[in-house]
């Protein structure tokens, strides 16, 4: 489907994200709008060990719980890197980690109805432990390693319910 852009402007803007607002027109000549959601891309790590995964929780305020999740984030506002800098940034920073071998696993988009922002995936590998050195922003998280069959049953039974960690999940088992 064609649609062409007939206007956009900024309609709120905040060091993470912005929103903007599309007037389009669709290949009939139907008008429409369109709410998007700027983000940059994020990386996400899937740290594997001893037949098992390093995972983090944090307080995710918009569902009002707390989340398993694999690793992930963005560089800050004014930082740029490639992927794979950004992957072992988010490990370190996060866990404490250093991957002896980081292997790219694929990109997704989490929620391409509203953002073109995506995720890329890598599976970290050969790890050395250290401090986690975390923004004020993840002050609650926690670590902890689960062994494999504990993380598919966590998967299975909607304790582990982050897309971006599911989607990464599936991006491994497909290179199995």
């Amino acid at each position: 489907m064609s649609i062409k852009t007939l206007s956009s402007r900024v309609v709120y803007r905040n060091p993470w994200l912005s929103l903007r607002e599309d007037r389009i027109e669709r290949a009939d000549g139907s008008p429409g709008l369109y709410s998007v959601i700027d983000k940059p891309d994020f990386a996400l790590v899937i740290p594997w060990e001893n037949d098992g995964f390093h995972l983090v929780e944090q307080y995710r305020y918009p569902v009002r719980a707390r989340s398993w999740e694999f690793p992930s984030g963005a560089f800050p506002e004014g930082v740029t890197g490639s992927p794979e800098e950004l992957a072992a940034a988010e490990l370190a920073e996060e866990t404490g980690f250093t991957a002896g071998r980081l292997e790219r696993l694929g990109r997704l988009h989490c929620a391409n109805a509203m953002t073109g922002e995506g995720c890329h995936v890598f599976l970290a590998t050969e790890l050395t432990p250290g401090e986690p050195n975390r923004e004020s922003t993840e002050q609650d998280m926690r670590q902890r390693w689960f062994p494999a069959s504990e993380v598919e049953a966590m998967l299975r039974a909607g304790v582990l319910t982050d897309g971006p960690s599911m989607a990464a999940y599936l991006l491994l088992k497909l290179r199995e």
